[in-house]
């Protein structure tokens, strides 16, 4: 089995199963603090993410395309020493500031004095995700994806259990402790993935350490520098864009009348509710985006063009085939996926408004991977930098408007996917020799069509049916679009075996 392949699929694999944990742990802090208590959790977030990634200075990427091409253990042990000085430096200088501004982020920025608390509560997370974040990479450049899933999947449990003692116990003093409880049940959790990272690295270390490590290789930190540097550029833009997010989505609510104490349920419904919801079946794509980096960095640097051309092509046909099928799915079933799921309809309009977009989103990831492993951090930068702008200017302009409230933030999430991906798409072309299957695409258009009006007539039918109606017109669903997928040519014969047996 590739390395590739292989490492995929245990990233594949990990990440679904994470990714259904983090549905239910946001499922049980939805209906331990409500709407408003989800909207404040979320607006406080995206600090903390703005914070880990200034901290994090884009170095996991770099350091997971220099260890995939560092051609002996000293200079891999060059790579992870210099990489986690640098993040535990930075570590020491931003943990203490997002404490200090706290304050003032919650009065000020989000006009909520209870933000405080939960900003206080994950901040000690931050210098372990920053250990956490170069171990990770290291091991994604040796093509070792199972320690890292399996961290993963260690973090969710911890977090899991946790929050729902610590939801139950500080409930009654309020939301706003709640949340915090919540919080501080992530830092939990990244502690114990932390731990298990290390007991993982061990193996490595024994490898790496032998070596002496008091000379500099000033090329190789000039390769980590000129891969670091745009790749944190374009996560600074896009976490300083979701930090801005709510600032945006709150004020602009307000000018359309909207109270503050409402205008957290609404972005509670939007970010807590519906969009965990759509990213739920990126899973893939993420393993994918994990894989591609080293894959293709490899491929670049012997020049083997026609692979890098194959896996693109081949990554971005699993992207659609399974994104396709989540699609139509959300699509249609958003009212009985929310009342399982939070037991409310709520949220369900703007999914089905931004369901056919994020068929776009599920591709956004491995195109970014690409662009990374090619040496263009830069070009992504831009990319990202300019569908944030014009994200946050659309929900500006729309969302301060009566008739439009949330869905003008829906909108302009929507209107930056598909810029982005466009973007990131003709980034690629201009620098790999190769052509994209349009043929495919306008197989899966033609896919979406015909799976959509077949299950859309069946659902009379599967109402009628003994077993319960959203399970029976999930499989239908599933039936009818691989029935489809196959005629069409979209799945090939030997695509599971592929998955399940791959031989390099």
């Amino acid at each position: 089995m590739s390395s590739f392949i292989k490492g995929t699929m245990w990233l594949a694999g990990a990440i679904f199963l994470v990714k259904i944990l983090g549905f239910v742990n946001r499922m049980i802090i939805a209906r331990l603090i409500g709407e408003e208590g989800v909207g404040l959790y979320m607006a406080v977030f995206p600090a903390f993410i703005l914070t880990v990634t200034a901290v994090q200075f884009g170095l996991p990427v770099a350091v997971t395309r220099s260890i995939a091409a560092a051609e002996n253990d000293q200079q891999r042990k060059h790579i992870f020493i210099s990489s986690l000085f640098f993040t535990l430096t930075l570590a020491a200088v931003f943990t203490p500031l997002l404490i200090v501004i706290a304050p003032y982020l919650a009065e000020t920025l989000f006009q909520d004095r209870r933000a405080v608390y939960p900003l206080y509560a994950i901040a000690p997370s931050v210098p372990i995700i920053a250990i956490s974040s170069i171990l990770r990479g290291y091991l994604h450049g040796k093509m070792n994806m199972k320690p890292a899933a399996l961290s993963q999947l260690i973090e969710q449990i911890v977090r899991i259990g946790l929050i729902i003692v610590s939801g139950r116990m500080l409930l009654p003093y309020g939301i706003e402790y709640a949340a915090a409880g919540a919080m501080a049940a992530a830092s939990a959790g990244e502690l114990a993935s932390l731990m298990y990272l290390l007991l993982s690295f061990r193996f490595e270390w024994r490898k790496i350490r032998k070596w002496p490590g008091k000379r500099t290789n000033r090329q190789l930190t000039t390769e980590l520098a000129e891969t670091a540097l745009p790749a944190v550029g374009s996560r600074l833009i896009g976490s300083g864009a979701w930090f801005l997010e709510p600032i945006v989505v709150v004020k602009s609510l307000a000018i359309a009348g909207i109270t503050a104490g409402a205008a957290m349920k609404e972005y509670g419904v939007l970010t807590g509710y519906a969009l965990p919801l759509m990213f739920l079946p990126s899973f893939l794509t993420l393993a994918l985006s994990s894989s591609l980096v080293p894959d293709i960095s490899e491929s670049y640097s012997k020049k083997q063009y026609s692979a890098i051309a194959w896996r693109i092509n081949e990554s971005l046909r699993f992207c659609f085939s399974s994104g396709g099928l989540a699609v139509i799915v959300l699509f249609l079933f958003s009212e009985q996926l929310m009342a399982v799921m939070y037991h409310t309809e709520k949220g369900a309009g703007l999914i089905q408004f931004m369901a056919p977009f994020f068929l776009l989103y599920y591709c956004q990831g491995p195109l970014q991977a690409v662009l990374q492993a090619l040496n263009l951090s830069r070009a992504a930068m831009m990319n990202s930098f300019f569908g944030a702008a014009v994200k946050l200017c659309v929900i500006y302009l729309f969302a301060r408007l009566p008739q439009f409230g949330i869905t003008g933030a829906a909108i302009g999430i929507a209107v930056s996917i598909v810029l982005v991906t466009l973007l990131h798409t003709a980034s690629m072309l201009k620098a790999v020799p190769m052509k994209l299957q349009y043929g495919l695409y306008v197989k899966m258009a033609l896919l979406l069509v015909f799976t959509y009006f077949a299950v859309k007539s069946a659902m009379p039918f599967l109402a009628a049916a003994p077993v319960p109606y959203l399970l029976s017109g999930i499989v239908f669903c599933f039936i009818v679009y691989m029935f489809g997928a196959i005629a069409l040519g979209i799945f090939k014969k030997n695509d599971i075996s592929t998955l399940l047996f791959w031989r390099s």
